[in-house]
């Protein structure tokens, strides 16, 4: 950098005494291009302004500081792309170094302070801390906040989820915990809020807005991007953070409730009302609140979860990512599920026909007992209807065996079990032999039916049969198998025999 006193004896030197560069050079010591580039400044005018050389930007200024008004935080880059669309054909380097010096400077914003008449207002807002382990899973943990904007009290709960239901809830204990309702609630723009919004066209959701008829108060979401309108609620979270949530140590989301609400109580409430003069506490502004809020209803909003559920070919219902079971009857059929915080209810019509705690692990199975043991003992009784069908249908004595049996007092299914095991051994032809055989000896049972089938057998010396059992793969027990003839064993035994007579 050449200063201007060196610059200004090197164009002296030069343009009055005519002294040659090198002779300059020499005198002052200097580099060649040192004495070249002051004499290459042009030649200044008394007020100290120097010409500048035009450039292929100088049409498109104008439209850069123009649009850099109407837009500050436009990049370089894009107002670039924007005159090279318009027929600027130099580089995007001249465009950075020229917006680098007409660029309006960010000013800090100024807001107002808000004050808030007593049961006028309060806010609403999540806060997000983290994450907590039930079971085999790991669930967000979710801190639903309202705050009071006269007296600042506070009512904070968590939960493991941030659905509507869990939104309205917190909205439900939070008004019977401050013993009122504010007249109107600032939101952020939530979808549990706002469904749509175009400038100050809102299409709040339909249950905030049935809360909001219930309890008498006007939801108000805040401007787009203006957090600080909600800046009471803000900076609850934050002290609920720092003052309650930092190194604590609890069992369960109970237990981290109940801590809660002692906290609030205990050092929440009893500290100083801020921006108060006076020196009252947070508790003591809101028993001087509670007056002005609106009175609780008669009844509660309800806000469990209330959604159609259909079981597939098992006797279970989904929700949750968990399955409960019903009665098998309902199988298929259009059902209501409601669920609050602690059970999980099936309703068929207005009747209730199952009802489960409610469980916030991930793939788990509810099961009543008595709903397995109703199946367990319409299948059973299904599969005995069935075996006496097919003896039936397989001996012509099975129906009269089967009355005998059942005026004897006996159990029909263990006998029935034990017929089909001597249908498949013995075959229909000897077990219906057997059974007319039985039935004419009086002798009406399953083992006096095996006893002369085992009798026959001897008689015929016949080999005894031989139970197959199968290992325990369903792939084996599935397979088939196709029964090849055995004529050709035939065969060689009659001609075996033909060769044995020969020799003799």
């Amino acid at each position: 950098m050449i200063s201007p006193e060196l610059a200004a004896r090197i164009r002296r030197l030069h343009f009055a005494e005519h002294w040659k560069v090198g002779t300059i050079c020499s005198e002052l010591s200097v580099h060649h291009d040192t004495v070249r580039r002051a004499l290459t400044l042009e030649r200044v005018s008394g007020t100290g302004v120097k010409s500048v050389r035009p450039t292929l930007l100088d049409a498109y200024k104008g439209f850069i500081q123009a649009t850099l008004e109407a837009h500050p935080r436009l990049t370089a880059m894009r107002l670039f792309h924007m005159v090279k669309a318009r027929g600027y054909v130099g580089g995007p380097l001249q465009v950075r170094r020229y917006v680098r010096t007409v660029r309006p400077t960010s000013r800090a914003e100024a807001f107002l302070r808000r004050s808030t008449l007593a049961g006028e207002e309060a806010q609403v807002d999540w806060g997000h801390f983290g994450t907590l382990s039930v079971g085999n899973t790991r669930r967000p943990l979710c801190c639903f906040v309202m705050v009071l904007g006269h007296s600042r009290a506070l009512y904070a709960r968590f939960f493991l989820d941030m659905t509507l239901e869990s939104f309205l809830r917190g909205h439900v204990l939070a008004f019977q915990a401050l013993g009122g309702v504010p007249r109107a609630l600032l939101y952020d723009n939530l979808k549990s809020v706002v469904l749509e919004r175009a400038g100050d066209a809102i299409r709040f959701h339909p249950r905030l807005l049935e809360l909001a008829g219930h309890y008498h108060f006007a939801p108000k979401p805040c401007a787009p991007y203006r957090g600080n309108e909600k800046g009471k609620v803000e900076r609850t979270i934050r002290y609920l953070r720092d003052s309650f949530f930092a190194a604590r140590t609890f069992s369960g989301v109970d237990d981290l409730n109940a801590q809660a609400a002692r906290w609030a109580a205990e050092v929440a409430h009893a500290r100083q009302l801020p921006g108060d003069v006076t020196g009252r506490t947070v508790a003591t502004a809101l028993e001087e609140e509670r007056p002005r809020l609106l009175p609780l209803p008669a009844h509660p909003f309800p806000t469990d979860v209330v959604r159609p559920v259909a079981s597939g070919k098992t006797p279970y219902v989904r929700f949750d990512s968990n399955d409960y079971s019903i009665p098998h009857t309902l199988v298929k059929k259009p059902l209501t599920l409601v669920a609050s915080e602690t059970r999980v209810r099936v309703l068929d019509g207005s009747q209730e026909v199952a009802s489960h705690p409610r469980c916030f692990e991930k793939g788990r199975t509810l099961e009543q007992p008595g709903h397995l043991a109703a199946l367990a003992d319409a299948k059973a009784r299904a599969h005995e209807l069935r075996g006496r069908d097919l003896l039936r249908a397989s001996c012509q004595q099975a129906e009269g065996f089967l009355a005998a049996l059942a005026q004897r007092d006996v159990s029909l299914s263990h006998h029935t079990a034990q017929l089909l095991k001597l249908l498949t051994l013995h075959g229909a032809r000897a077990l219906d032999e057997a059974l007319a055989e039985a039935l004419r000896k009086g002798a009406v049972s399953a083992p006096a039916v095996a006893h002369l089938l085992e009798q026959r057998a001897r008689r015929q010396r016949q080999p005894p049969p031989l139970t197959v059992v199968l290992p325990d793969d369903p792939r084996i027990a599935a397979s088939r198998t196709r029964p090849h003839s055995l004529a050709d064993y035939d065969r060689l035994l009659n001609k075996d025999s033909a060769d044995d007579d020969s020799t003799r």
